[in-house]
């Protein structure tokens, strides 16, 4: 038996998942989790095989929560199911620990697929992805684009910038002071040379770095 827990702050997500997950007899939900703190919740208290986790959600979210999770048990497994493009984040979710990237988009075979497939211990990600993180470990890689040199805090800060979210609600978001991310903001700014909103959006758009409507 296969037991995974479901992380996604929209109810109606979770139960889906749990519809698709309920129709394969090897696999249970162990529990839910609706924020980041559920999520550490969940780690610290129940015994299973996968995490299914959107990178989005109240509290800790995004790479910094992947590297938490791991860091409190480095043998469990996570797979990312998240709305964001796959080329422009599933190499930094990886990267950050997680062991496959499925976008929400996908059909309910591949989810079944990619539980199966990383709690035996594999890798679940496009060959697309499987060149980039084999591109970046190669000497002498040089062609990125800037977006590529933030850190994972300052991308997570991009991200919630191109959505539109204030500073001060980003700061609420990831449990930050509004200091702190206004550093971010600033440094993020520099390293993509850019001097105002409409450029950053602009970059994300270009990039294919903003979130899909809805």
């Amino acid at each position: 038996m296969i037991r995974v827990v479901l992380a996604d702050d929209h109810a109606i997500v979770r139960e889906g998942l749990k519809r698709i997950i309920g129709d394969v007899a090897e696999f249970t939900v162990a529990g839910e989790a609706a924020d980041g703190t559920q999520v550490m919740q969940r780690v610290r208290e129940l015994e299973f095989d996968v995490l299914v986790l959107d990178l989005s959600m109240p509290g800790r979210s995004g790479m910094e929560l992947i590297k938490l999770v791991k860091a409190e048990k480095p043998r469990l497994r996570i797979l990312v199911l998240s709305m964001h493009q796959e080329m422009q984040y599933a190499v930094r979710a990886i990267k950050s620990g997680a062991s496959g990237y499925l976008t929400k988009e996908s059909a309910p075979a591949q989810l079944e697929a990619a539980i199966r497939k990383i709690a035996g211990g594999g890798a679940y990600i496009s060959a697309e992805v499987a060149e980039q993180l084999a591109l970046g470990a190669m000497p002498g890689a040089s062609d990125a684009p800037p977006h590529e040199s933030l850190s994972d805090r300052e991308f997570e800060v991009f991200r919630l910038l191109v959505a539109g979210d204030a500073v001060t609600d980003i700061a609420n978001q990831l449990n930050l002071s509004v200091k702190t991310v206004s550093t971010h903001k600033a440094n993020l700014m520099q390293k993509l040379g850019l001097h105002n909103p409409t450029e950053l959006v602009r970059y994300a758009l270009k990039h294919g770095l903003a979130d899909p409507l809805g």
